[in-house]
């Protein structure tokens, strides 16, 4: 990628979402499962279909919702997971671990980073969770991380532009700095204007169709309101407005 190349990863969770995100031009794709939780480990069966897809993928590695502040086991399940994306043919994983007072923890980052060897390794947003943010991306480069995933520690890459932009300045080429959080394509062109970053990332999903609150499915819980999943035109979209600036 060159400077004046601005990358975009879409974050997608279904097979719809891969298929989508691909078909609409995207640069490389972060594999999850549950981005209303804002992202899980990914299935084997979906991890399998991303594995021939022609743009790299990154697979999630979060055993569970929640913090990220892990134990022994599921540190295992961790391992296992970083051992199952290379075994597939994966580009990297994406995961991240801070310790009780939000610093990231090295001493479960550096393992997890050596079981990541011959994969690309990009650090999540737990780094927006870090109390000093000029010490935490020193340690991210240190541990040997490839890129941050930021909002620079606000609810979205807007309301966090003056931060991310101070990360891209000290970064200075030694680790990308990825934006994400609410980036589309009305306000991505604005994001990079004010961060100054080559990468961002983004979910491009829009609602799905109502479900039928007669139904049986709805009432047992499996269908519930507010459902999205990532749509091509709209990556289509931001992929226009990244390839005009």
């Amino acid at each position: 990628m060159t400077a004046d190349r601005i990358l975009l990863e879409v974050c997608v969770d279904t097979p719809a979402g891969l298929a989508a995100a691909i078909a609409g031009g995207a640069d490389r794709i972060e594999l999850c499962a549950a981005l209303g939780q804002q992202g899980l480990t990914p299935a084997p069966g979906l991890i399998a279909q991303a594995s021939k897809a022609p743009i790299p993928i990154y697979a999630m590695i979060r055993p569970r919702q929640g913090d990220f502040r892990y134990d022994a086991v599921e540190l295992d399940a961790m391992r296992r997971d970083i051992d199952a994306a290379r075994d597939a043919g994966l580009a990297g994983v994406v995961f991240g671990a801070n310790r009780d007072n939000g610093e990231l923890d090295a001493d479960v980052l550096a393992p997890l980073i050596a079981q990541s060897e011959g994969l690309g390794v990009t650090l999540h947003r737990a780094f927006d969770l870090v109390p000093d943010f000029e010490a935490g991306l020193e340690l991210a480069i240190e541990l040997g991380f490839e890129r941050v995933l930021t909002s620079g520690g606000a609810q979205n890459a807007m309301a966090g532009a003056a931060r991310i932009a101070q990360l891209t300045a000290q970064a200075r080429a030694r680790i990308a700095i990825l934006a994400g959080g609410g980036i589309n394509p009305a306000n991505a062109a604005e994001v990079i204007a004010r961060t100054g970053v080559t990468e961002v990332h983004g979910s491009c999903s829009a609602p799905l169709p109502p479900v039928d609150h007669r139904s049986r499915a709805h009432e047992l819980g499996f269908t519930p309101d507010g459902a999205r999943d990532t749509r091509r035109e709209i990556v289509e979209d931001l992929v226009r407005v990244l390839r005009q600036l």
